[in-house]
């Protein structure tokens, strides 16, 4: 399977000054903790998550708030939507809050028939098929939702942010999803985000 943190180059990361009018788009990268974190990880994402606090607010004092929040695995919006947030992302949460304290609407993002078939074949990938042909028929599924679930989300984007609303997605990297031509996309990479791929690498290969 490809790498797919290889599409990131895909989002630029273009300068604050010079954007006018239209719709906008911050993109954090989210960080899950791993089942039995170290201390030491630890201390980055936390750092990582103050970063990125102190990025959105310096692009939201040169720009303009968040107005609509997109959060990946969450098909609900509003309150409900915020509780599965915090269910599932603690960190994620407390930057979703702060901006729906002022104001901002949490849209719902995911379509879940779309999202737990998604989920599905990847579990079935991650079992580890012995059947050359069978894992092909189940990677070429894979593959497919994976698509249709990157489509209907660019879509839920598209048809909530209106124009000269700010939006804030927060999502895995590598998802592959082309936005709408008619979004500026600012891709929030504070240098923790670094330390963290480089520890996930380093851990790998002890693995």
């Amino acid at each position: 399977m490809r790498d797919m943190s290889q599409d990131l180059g895909k989002i630029e990361k273009p300068a604050v000054e010079g954007f006018g009018a239209g719709r906008k788009l911050y993109f954090v990268p989210l960080v899950f903790y791993p089942q039995e974190p170290e201390s030491g990880f630890l201390e980055i994402v936390n750092r990582y998550w103050e970063q990125v606090e102190a990025h959105l607010s310096n692009l939201e004092g040169k720009l303009d708030s968040v107005k609509r929040i997109y959060h990946e695995l969450v098909p609900l919006g509003g309150e409900d939507g915020a509780k599965v947030i915090e269910e599932l992302n603690k960190d994620s949460y407390r930057i979703v809050k702060g901006r729906l304290d002022r104001g901002a609407e949490l849209q719902p993002l995911e379509d879940e028939e779309i999202l737990t078939e998604f989920m599905d074949w990847g579990r079935c990938l991650a079992v580890g098929l012995q059947n050359e042909k069978v894992f092909t028929m189940v990677f070429e599924f894979y593959v497919e939702a994976q698509k249709q679930r990157n489509d209907q989300l660019a879509k839920s984007i598209d048809e909530t942010l209106a124009d000269g609303e700010i939006g804030m997605l927060l999502m895995r990297e590598g998802h592959q999803i082309q936005f709408p031509s008619g979004i500026q996309v600012f891709y929030v990479a504070p240098p923790s985000l670094d330390e963290i791929k480089r520890w996930v690498r380093a851990r790998e290969q002890k693995q």
